[in-house]
């Protein structure tokens, strides 16, 4: 079983946690495929490639279909961007279930679909804030992760650590150490545990997945960071579309049009995948849903048997 650490040449913010991941001893050149140059150390692979990050679709069969070696989960190296330019380390999981068949897919992916989201997620959130904290990047960088968006298709865990949110930043190379350094540590190449590793047998099983709110899941961060808990896919409001019924009568729900069901449906299939045997339960944003979505949405995630928890539900 290896990980897959996947870098872009054409992203400042990719190039510089990769260069700084490979500073670090005990790489060694791995094959090449279709132009895609490789590294390796221990379990883990090293890709860089020249294209956009989110194009490259199924790199984990390709890398299977060439070493026939087994992937376990992939783990992308970008930049982030926002209107606000504020600098941030940020992470996340990656799909756009939200869009149907023949919907364009700007950023990658496919429609209906989600990646199974990296276990590891919620462990990296919370060791990444220390690692940032212990460099004085805080409080100048936000570390945060973000909603579930965009592609490449890939069909292992998968997550995207990203440097945001400009130019500036990008080429920062103490934000670009720390993000090496985080997947050193985390992966466990240094010699130490790797950090986040799933095991259904824990006594901690619980996994949140976040619906409802802004892109950056402010609610759901409130209980990422301060609870040891494991976190799935995390749906903001755009990901949830849904047809104003024009009334707010609870059993109208089933006759609320959009893809907000399929999106809830496909993130939580995923998640199971990611988790076998773990405890998930579903966040709402409450403050971000109108009576009538709020409404509906419980409703079919009762229909669903996808449990509702409340931030005290979440303690491990």
């Amino acid at each position: 079983m290896v990980t897959l650490v996947v870098s872009t040449t054409i992203d400042p913010a990719s190039i510089g946690p990769a260069s700084a991941l490979l500073a670090m001893p005990g790489w060694s050149p791995g094959p090449s495929f279709e132009g895609l140059r490789s590294y390796e150390n221990g379990e883990v692979r090293m890709l860089q490639h020249d294209n956009s990050i989110v194009k490259e679709d199924n790199l984990d069969a390709r890398w299977e279909e060439l070493t026939h070696e087994c992937v376990d989960n992939v783990i992308f190296l970008s930049k982030h961007t926002a209107v606000t330019k504020r600098p941030a380390l940020t992470i996340h999981p990656i799909g756009v279930p939200h869009l149907k068949e023949g919907d364009v897919t700007p950023q990658g992916g496919k429609p209906g679909w989600a990646a199974p989201p990296d276990p590891r997620m919620g462990p990296w959130i919370r060791h990444l804030r220390s690692i940032a904290e212990s460099r004085n990047l805080i409080p100048e960088f936000e570390i945060t992760m973000e909603a579930t968006h965009h592609g490449p298709v890939t069909s292992k865990p998968t997550m995207f650590l990203e440097i945001g949110s400009t130019l500036e930043y990008w080429q920062r190379e103490d934000a670009a150490e720390v993000m090496a350094i985080l997947v050193w540590e985390g992966l466990g190449l240094g010699g130490g545990s790797p950090v986040g590793i799933w095991d259904r047998n824990s006594d901690r099983k619980k996994v949140i997945i976040g619906i409802g709110g802004g892109h950056y899941v402010p609610r759901h961060m409130d209980i990422i960071m301060k609870e040891n808990v494991w976190v799935g896919h995390l749906l903001s409001g755009y990901s949830l579309p849904m047809d104003d019924p024009g009334q707010s009568k609870v059993e109208a729900a089933k006759c609320i049009g959009g893809t907000w069901k399929e999106a809830i449906r496909a993130a939580y299939e995923a998640t199971e995948i990611a988790f076998p045997g773990g405890e998930i339960l579903a966040h709402l944003d409450h403050k971000s849903f109108k009576g009538w979505q709020k409404k509906a949405i419980t409703a079919f995630l009762e229909e669903q048997n996808i449990q509702i928890g409340k931030p005290n539900d979440f303690k491990q």
